[in-house]
């Protein structure tokens, strides 16, 4: 986890408090108790000695309250809140109170208890209140707390519950209490799309050779049985609403909804459900479209897709130089462009994505490449499913047997602006990919910072600082093919023909 970088400044101020105590030491030890000064001049010079050394006290006490430091040499600063965390505590402009119950005998409870007090010192419009409820049940009471390791965050009448001892999510809780408005992200459904209620995942390494995302298997990349719970708790950890939106069934998109996923469409939308799109953003909504290869889009999805500026190609990305694993269809991005949604996010990869053409735009709309391969990296077409298409589109024929012409593709886009005139702005992000977002993917490399930011920018909260809560992941070993083939010789050759051999030799030498 990011931590904030030792503040020099402040080891300064207290380098300075240091002097200032062993000068006070080194005067009280040398200067003399009888001068030979008689009347008002004696007992003034004590009383200006007392004054010096107080107001040199005071002073140098009041510096080192105002520049906190401290110092955490534990490897994993266990005892350092988290440079995240920190950044949003700087942010707060209103008066916030924390009040923590712990239980004083629980190591992690006083750890929490600590790092909410280097947190109050950072700004002063953080109270932090610190209650063992054993010791003290009255307020616990009050507060209508009856757990341990709970932090209740309020601000201008209203009030969040955070149960943990991670600082982070409490950070998390701060930001919620003073969003002051509810934003709700919307998951459609009805298309096939990774349900939001479904938490199924595995690792992807079930072999040396990666995941099966190869040129035999990536006609339809299709991730059956799994969803986006992952992304939704992360969502929910941040304080978001989620709901499901089945647009065939609502007419309209809601305008409760902030924001609309459309994670991984399979089937094609109705003309209705496109028109019901097109109105949610020139209304001025949000859209987070993740159109995976096989999903062809209905005519007036695709027609509103290029007013966006962009057209899902039905080709796979093939990048043989930067890619996730052994597998070269699984292309990782390591550099961006400057963009709020990927100004801190680092590696991220995407199993079988599609090309992104850019199209010129009418109106102010801005569209901005998120996301882009190697320049070695190309492509290769794919048929849609039969039961997808909608029609055939000879335009988009492209002859499989032409020689592959490398060059960076675009992969994903920014779009902002208004669609026409008589609308509002409006956001869209388009990821030819929704693999990434998937259980299976979401926690691992920067995937989950990617998406994370690009749904704060979708509802216009990029000011704010980022703060991430944790996705727990099962621990991993990751192997290459040469050591999972010994690993495979090993257990499955080795060690039985070494049993038979010591057999052998215990048979030989007895017989």
């Amino acid at each position: 986890m990011e931590h904030p970088e030792l503040d020099w400044n402040a080891l300064l101020w207290a380098g300075g408090w240091l002097a200032a105590v062993l000068v006070l030491f080194a005067t009280g030890l040398r200067l003399p108790l009888q001068t030979g000064l008689a009347g008002w001049r004696g007992r003034a010079y004590s009383a200006g000695v007392i004054l010096i050394a107080l107001g040199a006290a005071v002073l140098a006490n009041v510096a080192l309250h105002l520049h906190d430091v401290h110092f955490d040499l534990t490897r994993e600063k266990v005892y350092t809140p988290s440079g995240a965390a920190m950044r949003a505590i700087d942010e707060v402009s209103r008066e916030v109170t924390v009040t923590y119950f712990y239980r004083s005998q629980d190591a992690a409870g006083r750890r929490a208890r600590d790092l909410l007090a280097i947190m109050a010192r950072r700004n002063p419009l953080l109270k932090v209140v610190a209650v063992d409820p054993d010791r003290d049940p009255r307020l616990a009471r009050e507060k209508a707390i009856q757990i341990y390791n709970a932090a209740v965050v309020e601000a201008e009448g209203r009030r969040v519950l955070v149960q943990g001892t991670d600082e982070t999510e409490i950070a998390i809780g701060i930001q919620r209490v003073l969003r002051g408005r509810a934003i709700t992200a919307c998951f459609l459904e009805g298309h096939g799309e990774l349900p939001m209620d479904n938490f199924e995942y595995h690792t992807h390494l079930e072999s040396g050779a990666g995941h099966s995302h190869d040129d035999a298997s990536s006609q339809v990349v299709e991730m059956p049985g799994h969803g986006a719970g992952r992304l939704r708790r992360a969502l929910e950890a941040q304080g978001y609403e989620a709901r499901k939106l089945i647009l065939a069934t609502e007419g309209d998109v809601p305008t409760g909804c902030t924001l609309l996923v459309a994670a991984n469409p399979r089937t094609t939308f109705l003309p209705a459900e496109s028109a019901a799109l097109r109105t949610y953003l020139r209304r001025g909504g949000s859209a987070l479209l993740l159109l995976d290869l096989g999903f062809v889009l209905e005519p007036g999805l695709a027609r509103l897709v290029a007013e966006l500026g962009v057209r899902p190609e039905q080709e796979v990305v093939v990048d043989p130089l930067s890619h996730y694993s052994t597998n070269p269809e699984i292309v990782a991005v390591t550099g961006y462009d400057p963009h709020p949604v990927t100004r801190s996010v680092s590696l991220t990869f995407y199993p079988g994505i599609r090309p992104i053409t850019m199209l010129s735009t009418a109106g102010d709309l801005r569209v901005t490449p998120l996301l882009l391969s190697s320049r070695d990296s190309y492509t290769r077409p794919v048929k849609p499913v039969g039961s997808h298409a909608v029609e055939p589109d000879a335009a988009s024929d492209k002859d499989a047997a032409a020689p592959p012409v490398p060059g960076p593709r675009v992969l994903g886009v920014a779009v902002e602006g208004r669609l026409d005139g008589n609308s509002e702005p409006m956001r869209a992000i388009i990821v030819g990919d929704s693999d990434f977002a998937s259980n299976s993917f979401f926690p691992y490399m920067a995937n989950s910072d990617l998406l994370l930011s690009a749904v704060r920018w979708l509802a216009r909260e990029e000011r704010t600082a980022a703060v991430a809560a944790r996705v727990p992941v099962p621990p991993l070993i990751v192997l290459t093919g040469r050591q999972s083939n010994a690993v495979f010789f090993l257990v499955v050759f080795a060690m039985p023909l070494l049993v038979i051999a010591l057999g052998c030799v215990v048979w030989w030498r007895r017989r």
